[in-house]
């Protein structure tokens, strides 16, 4: 059942050829975020859901069998639009009647633009639209996660512009988030999109789904050898010490990560990585990541970039800001959001710390403390064509909801003379309109992938450029 696209819907879709118009021969829909916390968003993850639910031969007489018998138990008699699916069977076999056009995967795009339509090839499937809203509008997830990741990039580009190292901005923030999400498919929709703007994971379901479904064929992210508590605690606490060395002689070259805090994180980074084992960290050929997991990062970080700054010294660099010796850092993984990451730079470069001294580790506030309505994602019905009546220019226009009112008529998602994205419609009947060059391009049609975009293309569209990033800084 689980590969039936007859069942990949919500129980009232199934009602729903009976509900339009008569005559009804084309219904048109579209995607756009209406608001909420980010001012534009990275699309990604349609051709996820393409590959993996809508391309190639996927109705059969068989599904449909399946489907009839499924629908009818669970409405209590008779309601499938049989008629269509057979139709579809026996005239388009088995491929979906259907054109997709989305702006190219990895385009940054202004919150409230059109990103995605939907609409019917063939005036006998007008329902076949808005029946596929319920898998099509799962985009939201990989959208508003990738959307999310960029903007933290934003936060950390612009503190290491001010305090370090640019150019590592895409290793400062590492995917924790597998085990914190509800499923296996979600940790790797959710770490692929993350990965749309960094390089580091321990989720790598997202780097699996990258080869699998973004033609990714070298290695998109990286990790490096770390330490959990059970690994640490093993030792006993009176073998503490024995624990961090045996790290160190496990790991003789490369970065590594020992989670430092299982009893005392200060008597740890003071005491033993600081004067115990100091000299060993100086003399490896690497560099040793000192992981807190637990209090106020706030506290907890000033103190032990004080800490070590004492025990291993460092330097000022050319910003003005001192950074630690080479062979130790510190990471952040607790509590870790866009909010937290903002407020922890923050105090870096208040304490005359660089941002290179950290790296941050994110899991549920990466991956999972997100819903729909974090960026008000809806796909609504905008057009309709019926016998005898011709087009119609349609929306939702709620008094109680002025913020739900969904644009009307066929969208164009165009960009201006400066570059800046915008949406029209075609109700406004202007040669502005019919002339405009449209931004979304048809990625799918009557059952066929027209567009495969890979990995590094989505990377590259979404990258971050520092002019623009300092113009939306001041906006």
């Amino acid at each position: 059942m689980e590969n039936n696209i007859l069942l990949k819907t919500d129980s009232y879709k199934i009602s729903h050829h009976k509900q339009y118009p008569p005559g009804t021969t084309t219904v048109y829909a579209y995607l756009e975020s209406r608001g909420g916390d980010y001012p534009e968003q990275v699309f990604f993850g349609l051709q996820y859901i393409l590959k993996k639910h809508l391309v190639g031969k996927i109705v059969t007489k068989e599904f449909i069998e399946e489907a009839v018998q499924f629908w009818n138990k669970h409405f209590g008699y008779d309601i499938v639009d049989r008629e269509m699916w057979e139709y579809i069977v026996e005239k388009h076999d088995g491929h979906l009647p259907i054109r997709i056009k989305a702006v190219p995967e990895g385009t940054v795009v202004p919150t409230g633009n059109v990103l995605m339509t939907i609409e019917n090839t063939d005036s006998n499937c007008p329902s076949l639209t808005t029946f596929l809203e319920t898998i099509l509008l799962q985009v939201w997830y990989p959208i508003t996660v990738a959307t999310n990741s960029r903007e933290i990039k934003k936060i950390l580009l612009r503190s290491l512009v001010k305090t370090g190292d640019p150019t590592t901005v895409k290793s400062k923030l590492h995917d924790f988030g597998f085990r914190g999400v509800s499923s296996y498919e979600t940790s790797a929709i959710g770490s692929c999109a993350h990965l749309t703007s960094f390089t580091g994971t321990d989720t790598i379901s997202g780097c699996v789904l990258a080869h699998n479904y973004y033609l990714a064929e070298d290695m998109v992210a990286f990790s490096i050898p770390a330490s959990e508590h059970s690994t640490m605690v093993s030792w006993t606490r009176e073998k503490e010490r024995e624990a961090y060395e045996n790290m160190l002689d496990a790991y003789p070259t490369g970065i590594i990560s020992c989670v430092s805090d299982s009893y005392n994180i200060y008597d740890a980074c003071e005491h033993i990585w600081g004067e115990l084992l100091h000299d060993k960290v100086i003399a490896r050929d690497g560099t040793l990541v000192i992981r807190s997991d637990s209090g106020d990062p706030l506290e907890v970080l000033e103190r032990l970039l004080t800490i070590l700054y004492d025990k291993f010294g460092g330097h000022e660099n050319e910003k003005g800001y001192k950074v630690l010796d080479k062979h130790v850092r510190l990471i952040q993984g607790d509590g870790v959001n866009m909010k937290s990451i903002e407020t922890i730079v923050d105090l870096l470069e208040r304490i005359g710390f660089s941002t290179d001294n950290l790296i941050f580790g994110s899991g549920g506030g990466l991956l999972q403390k997100f819903d729909r309505d974090t960026m008000k994602f809806a796909i609504k019905c905008s057009y309709v064509e019926i016998d005898g009546i011709g087009g119609l220019a349609v929306a939702k226009n709620p008094i109680t909801d002025k913020g739900k009112r969904n644009k009307p008529g066929r969208l164009k998602l165009v960009k201006d003379i400066n570059g800046q994205y915008r949406t029209l419609s075609s109700i406004d009947h202007s040669d502005e309109y019919d002339n405009a060059e449209d931004q979304l391009v048809t990625v799918y049609e009557n059952g066929q992938l027209l567009c495969d975009y890979s990995f590094n293309t989505i990377r590259a569209n979404c990258d971050i450029d520092f002019d623009h990033l300092e113009f939306m800084h001041t906006m």
